[in-house]
């Protein structure tokens, strides 16, 4: 969360996660995500997230891509990805 105060405190217009969850309990991966939703609806700062948990950052995120191998393998809204069947599968390496 210093992170991201620290960059803040720049005024951007887009800042960068990466790996916003990692090694972080569920609980505070949780509270980190509703942060940068909060800042994103009230202090229209866009953030571009790189993040393997799936079911969290799809939760949060208005549109999402999938990349395998650093190719772009599924694009679309959160929602359109959530609903997907086979999302587990690309992230899995099954593709």
């Amino acid at each position: 969360m210093v992170a991201i105060g620290r960059a803040l405190m720049t005024r951007p217009t887009l800042v960068l996660l990466d790996e916003p969850s990692m090694g972080l309990a569920p609980i505070i991966v949780q509270e980190i995500f509703e942060i940068v939703a909060q800042l994103n609806r009230d202090e229209q700062v866009s953030f571009l997230i790189a993040e393997q948990n799936i079911n969290v950052a799809l939760k949060y995120a208005s549109h999402a891509y999938v990349l395998d191998t650093g190719r772009v393998v599924l694009s679309g809204s959160a929602g359109e990805l959530l609903a997907r069947g086979d999302l587990h599968d690309f992230y899995l390496g099954k593709h």
